[in-house]
């Protein structure tokens, strides 16, 4: 298999619930909504799994130029919630690639229940190595993934295969931005056994020496902040949890893996930042 830096199924095995799709049927039943009759947007609540929900998607997405004849890469693709929201915004085909079994299936399912089927695939596979022939996408993307991807210079390479000339490839991901120690557990991580966040200066190097031209980076630690300041507020003036959330996603620990993450970035030791990059 190849290289994640450890061990690809404790990967898995840490976005693994278990039942995760009848977790999803029942909550959408408590909010009163069934499979045959929701829409993307009913599904964000669990689908956004990446600091700053539908709103950082639909920044980050609108700078790829997506369009119906577009067949882009979803690396990392997890549930599919981008794969769905990009498919559904843009028109374009989307095929998602994921090391976690669970994330597949339920992808599949839940891009049935909204009727994008046609425009989305899943596949199980490491973003390493892909079952793709060279030069079959138009641009590609991923959303929070290569923290727990050591080698970056193997998956920039890999990318850059799969990729037409010209075509985009997008990054958001939380990027290494001081020195100390981070707190854990976080979202993809229990322990540092399993991350490996880089620092943006890492991430140009070798997606330069990739063979890519970074056009442009920007940092959205303000933006991050007032993201889980809001999620905060809601949860005051809530009376209980949410039916449907990343909490079905990140488990029983989801309250220390959100209180670390903020810890983290109001600390400065990382922040989620965004490339765009072109290949040469």
């Amino acid at each position: 298999m190849p290289d994640y830096g450890h061990d690809q199924e404790d990967v898995a095995r840490h976005y693994t619930q278990g039942g995760l799709t009848d977790a999803i049927r029942s909550a959408l039943q408590a909010l009163g909504k069934t499979p045959d009759a929701i829409t993307v947007d009913d599904l964000a609540p669990v689908d956004e799994f990446h600091i700053g929900g539908r709103q950082a998607s639909e920044d980050f997405l609108d700078q790829l130029s997506l369009a119906g004849e577009t067949h882009v890469l979803d690396i990392g693709c997890g549930l599919g919630g981008a794969a769905r929201f990009a498919a559904d915004r843009y028109g374009c085909r989307v095929t998602g690639v994921d090391l976690t079994p669970e994330f597949v299936e339920t992808g599949r399912e839940l891009t049935k229940w909204v009727g994008l089927d046609d425009r989305i695939t899943h596949h199980r596979a490491s973003a390493l190595s892909m079952p793709f022939d060279d030069a079959t996408f138009d641009a590609a993307y991923m959303l929070h993934v290569a923290m727990n991807i050591a080698d970056k210079a193997g998956l920039f390479r890999e990318v850059h295969r799969v990729l037409r000339p010209g075509a985009h490839f997008a990054v958001f991901d939380v990027m290494r931005t001081g020195d100390g120690p981070l707190s854990y557990p976080v979202p993809w991580a229990e322990t540092d056994a399993t991350s490996a966040v880089g620092e943006p200066a890492q991430y140009r190097r070798l997606l330069e020496e990739a063979g890519f031209a970074v056009m442009s980076e920007r940092n959205r630690r303000e933006f991050a902040l007032d993201f889980f300041e809001q999620i905060r507020a809601r949860s005051e003036a809530s009376t209980g949890k949410p039916a449907l959330g990343l909490h079905l996603l990140m488990g029983r620990n989801t309250p220390d893996k959100l209180q670390n993450m903020v810890a983290n970035i109001s600390a400065g030791l990382v922040a989620p930042v965004e490339l765009i990059a072109s290949r040469r």
